[in-house]
């Protein structure tokens, strides 16, 4: 009966965990697209920490943010079943049953540039990978 409970256990959370992975893309890109025309700096910097880079004019003016982002290939995919076999492979490494020789998830940095006004809430953002072409480069066979 244990058995059967961790058994059951262990699927549930290769299940939950499958189920996070795959819903897909990066979440700041929702955070910030929601946050535009409402989001402070404070608010910012709660969520994420101070900017890498910062541009606040000493005479007014908008201020522009830069955050650098290293980002997987998980969060990068759109929503699939395939974040599935994606779970089993993270949680399996997770518990030391990965083989050595099993793929690498590639990473890629992203940088996102905030702009807030002089109220200090957040006008507009883009996100741009931090050298162009990289997941190109990457996904070259």
């Amino acid at each position: 009966m244990t058995r059967v409970r961790r058994h059951l256990l262990t699927v549930g959370m290769f299940l939950l965990a499958g189920t996070i992975l795959a819903c897909g893309g990066p979440w700041r890109d929702g955070y910030f697209k929601k946050g535009v025309d409402r989001l402070t700096q404070d608010e910012v910097v709660e969520r994420f920490g101070p900017p890498h880079t910062a541009k606040n004019p000493a005479l007014g003016g908008d201020s522009v943010w830069t955050y650098r982002v290293p980002l997987s290939d998980k969060e990068l995919a759109s929503v699939s079943f395939s974040g599935l076999g994606d779970a089993v492979q993270t949680a399996s490494a997770l518990i030391g049953k990965a083989g050595p020789d099993g793929p690498k998830a590639m990473l890629y940095c992203y940088r996102y540039t905030l702009t807030f006004n002089e109220q200090k809430i957040l006008k507009q953002w883009k996100r741009e990978e931090c050298m162009p072409g990289t997941k190109d480069l990457l996904n070259a066979d």
